[in-house]
């Protein structure tokens, strides 16, 4: 229900949790460098978190991370190395759970979708925050 995809070089490309994913316990998934930090918060009923604020705290990004929440739909997810080769496809449906921690990705529609997406700020705008590849079918190869 936790799948982890890796390129050739062991860089992890993507997580995903599957909607039927049940852990029982607080677990993250990502590694503790990561800009994005993704997990599983589990409590029983009357359970408390004290209340807490987040302290200033000043780091530095060199990589976007997004996660998207599939609310509704499905959507085919191409992943790509980080010399945008093609590495594999994925299916995400209503539910599931990705990261995409690294590489390349592009995404086709497969049912009217709704995303929720979470990313580090401030966006810097489409031309600076990424760069647009053609993912053509030759730049792909099997695993």
């Amino acid at each position: 229900m936790i799948e982890r995809i890796t390129d050739t070089h062991g860089t992890e490309i993507a997580l995903i949790v599957r909607s039927g994913f049940r852990s029982g316990k607080t677990q993250f998934f990502s590694k503790e460098d990561y800009s994005q930090q993704v997990g599983i918060i589990s409590y029983p009923k009357g359970g408390r978190i004290k209340p807490h604020f987040h302290n200033t705290v000043h780091r530095e990004v060199k990589l976007t991370q997004e996660v998207l929440f599939i609310r509704s739909g499905a959507v085919k997810v191409d992943l790509y190395d980080r010399d945008l080769k093609f590495l594999t496809e994925v299916t995400v449906g209503q539910y599931d759970v990705i990261f995409l921690i690294s590489g390349g990705h592009g995404f086709e529609m497969l049912e009217d979708c709704e995303m929720l997406e979470v990313k580090q700020g401030p966006y810097s705008g489409v031309s600076s925050d990424k760069t647009h590849f053609s993912g053509q079918p030759e730049q792909r190869s099997s695993l």
